[in-house]
């Protein structure tokens, strides 16, 4: 492909759907005690959050180095490659703003490089970055490529559903749902992200939130969104159940079914269960 995808580690992609898709990493990074360690080096996720459960302080969580995109950049221009540089919501890190600090250090060949906000993240943003590899594979420009991925946002339907707003609390990323705080450990929030964390409903059991992502993919194939994924953090079971509803909605089975990584899974804590998706045709 004369075009490269690039990514942050944000998306929660599958190994093998990566490889398959040509998609490369710049990794953000986890501190815990002081220590920084690169996201993608963290492999044993139930480990990782049984210490986050049992923390005093949460981990703090950071964005890739300019020098961090730069040692993924320069190989593939060198290859003669164009980049699509898709990442993690500005509103919520500053990792695309460092892509586009590294595109601007490459002198001539910045025009090479193009950065798109997904604004989402995790399913979200892994969707965005299978369209836009598609239409890599497919034999677009970087132009078009990009305008690709921005137009797959447009279409996007994103929703997660977690236990309880305390780590957004302690994390500093509660936005938009600051008025439910007082009532935070009586509700089950259901959310989005557009550009940042925003709520859309609040309901007061596991099981009725779980039954109301099971209603919001039932519109999101309604809508033609019909290429979806489901997410989770230490709740195999669960999205286990929901992949099997979501099948019987859409008639096929989901583009992907993984598990959230450490930095966002900090700041939203297990127990979450996400779902969203795409209209098929721009896979």
């Amino acid at each position: 492909m004369a075009v490269a995808v690039v990514s942050d580690t944000c998306h929660y992609l599958p190994r093998d759907v990566l490889d398959a898709n040509g998609i490369q990493q710049v990794s953000l990074y986890v501190h815990e005690r002081g220590e920084p360690q690169r996201e993608l080096d963290i492999t044993d996720y139930a480990a990782y959050y049984g210490r986050l459960a049992d923390a005093g302080e949460l981990p703090t969580t950071s964005q890739p180095s300019i020098g961090d995109f730069l040692a993924v950049y320069e190989p593939l221009l060198d290859a003669d490659k164009e980049i699509v540089s898709i990442h993690l919501a500005g509103g919520m890190s500053g990792t695309v703003g460092a892509a586009e600090q590294a595109r601007d250090q490459l002198g001539e060949r910045a025009e090479r490089v193009h950065v798109v906000d997904s604004r989402s993240a995790c399913g979200g943003q892994g969707l965005v970055l299978l369209a836009a590899a598609a239409a890599a594979r497919a034999g677009a420009d970087g132009a078009a490529v990009a305008e690709r991925a921005h137009q797959a946002r447009a279409r996007l339907k994103l929703w997660f559903a977690i236990d309880t707003l305390e780590y957004l609390r302690r994390g500093g990323r509660i936005a938009g749902a600051q008025a439910w705080l007082g009532s935070a450990l009586k509700i089950k929030p259901i959310l989005t992200v557009e550009a940042e964390i925003t709520p859309i409903e609040r309901v007061r059991t596991s099981r009725r939130a779980f039954e109301r992502m099971v209603d919001l993919l039932r519109g999101c194939a309604e809508e033609g969104a019909d290429a979806y994924m489901v997410q989770h953090i230490q709740a195999p079971d669960e999205a286990a159940q929901l992949a099997a509803r979501a099948t019987e909605i859409f008639g096929r089975r989901p583009v992907v079914v993984s598990e959230i990584g450490p930095v966002i899974g900090t700041h939203v804590g297990p127990g979450l269960l996400g779902a969203g998706g795409i209209p098929s045709a721009f896979m």
